[in-house]
């Protein structure tokens, strides 16, 4: 139960409709019990001579109270279930704003189907309890008072008599509860199994046809689909349970007032209103008896939801701003310098980055070269710190990189990464991203930089092409080229260029690189590639081995010395000049 004291804020923001409601919640309770009263004072007039006009004022008044009874239920539901649904807004705009704080090592270690459950399942349990729970436990509560109150001054042994009965129901509902909850967890499970298998088919499906493994894949979801449907039917089954055991205990208790009720009005100890009063008011305790088991039970699913959604909230991103933050650092111009940076994933025992010293002044341009598994994504990956340098330092104009405010930092950075992602929006909303409302004019210059705009002029739409989920409607090259652009519309000071043109074609990346020059003057830029061509005109390349800088210097430079950089470019020009054949 801790798990809920996370609320508390919610509920304090919201305390007002919380209060009104719980008003409402009397009233309602107190009109509701005065109807059996009424209907009472009807039967035994039967056995007098009352009158048309009697009965009339009656069922008058039963209307009437009936009527403002349902006003006041009404208006319970205006505030506690409105005031849950405002908290649930708020909760999960909380927990998706968290998501978006947190680091990128978190979602390493995250599945996307797990985190869908999450913002679905288990805040909507949370608002269960939030409004039902919460509503239905107070009515519950306050109606059981009051009727039981109302019941002992009628007839006290014949109340305690049919109350025996009733426990048994909340006991039954308590026990079938948990074990709902329990399968209702598991289902929970195989939902989250079942989102997260989904989500990789439908955004795989290029690969998934192009090694047709569709067959596969739909046996695949079928089990998993199988194991779902099993797993509900045994929660329908134990449901199933429930009413026929209420019924039974219910009857019990009917009987028993039947029984004793009846031989007290004839032995005059009670009116046929008292008996008549008796079983209205037992049928009105019914639901209080299954709703105590049914609202524990509830309460039981939101502390275990809130305690899932509670360890995620309690997890502190590893990069954000610190005491140390400058926030009068507002404007960078782009000086880079790494200065004895070493670096590893997860503290493993091999260094991904050791020993980097680079100097980068601003607007100059920077090469970096290496094997597969050099180390040269994860270098430029700490420039706007997406990790934190563990050893060394990493300086922006100067300033350590920590110093810096992640917002000013990130927001002087252009980053087209190594595995390009768009959004399934439009083109221009795509290039747009990272300024929200580009103008058209500068959507079409940096599109036109990126070599895009011969694409998009045969595009239905133009800019305004839906590009599909993850932009699966366009080639390698264009979703590269498009990333390109997004980068460019921010205008940035820092430019990094991680293997931005390993989906193009050499014509089509010279192309680019040639408009790109009059970018780069003005900004620093690093050009992260395995092709020789992309990197040779930068004012200075290094090359990366295992994690060190082995070499450094211009093109010409590294060419002379003969080492990897030579015999890269010797075997390119060589694949080269086999195409040209």
């Amino acid at each position: 139960m801790d798990s809920l004291y996370r609320l508390k804020p919610y509920f304090r923001r919201h305390r007002w409709l919380l209060i009104a409601g719980f008003g409402a919640i009397l009233f309602s309770n107190v009109f509701e019990v005065l109807v059996p009263l009424i209907i009472r004072e009807a039967v035994d007039g039967l056995q007098e001579e009352a009158t048309m006009r009697q009965f009339f004022e009656y069922g008058a008044m039963v209307v009437i109270a009936t009527a403002l009874s349902g006003l006041f239920s009404f208006a319970t539901r205006q505030t506690i279930i409105v005031a849950s649904r405002k908290i649930e807004y708020e909760l999960r705009n909380d927990f998706y704003t968290h998501l978006q704080r947190l680091s990128i090592p978190f979602y390493h270690n995250s599945t996307t189907g797990d985190l869908m459950a999450h913002t679905t399942n288990d805040i909507n349990q949370v608002r269960n309890f939030l409004g039902p729970g919460i509503m239905y436990s107070t009515s519950t509560l306050v109606g059981f008072v009051i009727i039981l109150g109302i019941m002992l001054s009628i007839n006290s042994t014949l109340t305690l008599l049919a109350l025996l009965p009733l426990p048994l129901i909340s006991i039954v509902v308590f026990f079938i509860g948990r074990i709902v909850h329990r399968k209702t967890i598991r289902i929970q499970e195989q939902f989250s199994n079942i989102t997260a298998r989904a989500q990789e088919n439908l955004s795989g499906i290029r690969v998934i046809k192009a090694f047709t493994r569709e067959d596969y894949e739909v046996d695949q979801f079928k089990e998993l689909s199988e194991e779902y449907y099993r797993r509900n039917m045994g929660l329908v089954r134990v449901q199933s349970l429930t009413r026929p055991l209420l019924y039974l205990l219910v009857g019990i208790s009917i009987i028993v007032v039947l029984w004793y009720g009846g031989f007290s009005v004839i032995e005059g100890r009670m009116t046929m209103g008292d008996v008549t009063a008796m079983m209205i008011y037992l049928g009105m305790l019914i639901w209080p008896m299954i709703a105590f088991g049914w609202v524990f039970n509830i309460i039981q699913r939101a502390a275990a939801s809130m305690g899932r959604l509670n360890r995620i909230f309690d997890i502190e991103p590893e990069i954000k701003d610190g005491p140390d933050t400058d926030y009068s650092i507002t404007e960078l111009q782009g000086h880079i310098s790494f200065k004895n940076v070493t670096f590893s994933y997860d503290n493993e025992n091999e260094p991904v980055l050791k020993n980097i010293d680079l100097d980068i002044p601003a607007g100059k341009s920077v090469g970096v070269i290496g094997f597969t598994g050099s180390g040269k994504t994860t270098l430029v990956s700490l420039i706007p710190r997406l990790y934190d340098v563990e050893h060394g330092k990493l300086l922006i104009d100067g300033h350590p990189i920590e110093k810096i405010p992640l917002n000013t930092l990130r927001s002087h950075i252009g980053y087209v990464p190594q595995e390009t992602f768009l959004f399934s929006e439009s083109i221009r909303e795509n290039i747009a991203f990272g300024n929200g409302g580009t103008e058209k004019q500068l959507v079409e210059r940096v599109a036109d930089i990126a070599h895009l705009s011969g694409d998009v002029e045969d595009f239905p739409k133009k800019f305004e092409t839906i590009i599909g989920e993850r932009g699966i409607t366009l080639s390698g090259g264009q979703k590269q080229r498009a990333s390109l652009a997004r980068a460019l519309a921010r205008d940035p000071r820092i430019l990094i260029l991680d293997d931005a043109f390993s989906s193009v074609d050499t014509y089509t990346e010279e192309a680019i690189l040639a408009r790109l020059r009059d970018e780069m003057r003005e900004r620093t830029t690093l050009l992260i590639s395995h092709r020789i061509s992309t990197v040779k005109e930068a004012d200075e390349i290094v090359v990366l081995d295992n994690g060190s800088i082995v070499e450094r210097g211009t093109h010409d430079e590294l060419v002379e010395r003969g080492g990897i950089y030579a015999n890269l470019h010797k075997k390119q020009l060589l694949e080269k000049e086999l195409d040209e054949m």
